[in-house]
């Protein structure tokens, strides 16, 4: 699995957050505290609000907020806001022979693997929530026993 610097920074800016004193920051401390020029952090924060993940808050104490609390907000929300799926029809797109179907197609033994990689990496990343990794509480020995 592959994570975009898109959906890294993303992640980030969704853990400060959590953990903002009062829940509320603003562009150029995003944009600061990541080391991430403002445009950039922009487009983070657009894709996240678009997403109904954080709404602007007006005025002079205004910024960004969560708009929900981080145990109610999951990875998969999160990821699926700033990226796409480890694999799903797109992926066979790509790797055309001749721009209409997967010289594969019927017979992909590759394409299976990575289906059952993404059936996994999903059925972990909707359980997990954003205050679960923010605070470190990640039990990797519960995980590993998620069933799909």
């Amino acid at each position: 699995m592959k994570i975009t610097a898109l959906e890294e920074y993303g992640l980030r800016c969704m853990i400060r957050f959590s953990a903002a004193p009062d829940g509320r920051l603003t562009l150029p401390e995003i944009s600061s505290q990541e080391g991430l020029s403002l445009p950039y952090a922009g487009k983070l924060l657009m894709l996240l609000k678009k997403a109904g993940l954080v709404k602007a808050v007006r005025g002079r104490s205004g910024g960004f907020v969560l708009i929900r609390p981080a145990n109610e907000i999951y990875l998969k929300e999160i990821l699926a806001a700033l990226g796409s799926s480890l694999y799903g029809s797109h992926h066979c797109d790509r790797y055309s022979v001749d721009d209409e179907s997967c010289r594969h197609q019927g017979d992909c033994k590759v394409g299976t693997l990575w289906g059952f990689f993404n059936q996994h990496i999903q059925s972990v990343i909707e359980k997990v929530t954003l205050a679960d990794v923010a605070e470190g509480k990640l039990d990797y020995s519960q995980l590993a026993n998620i069933q799909t």
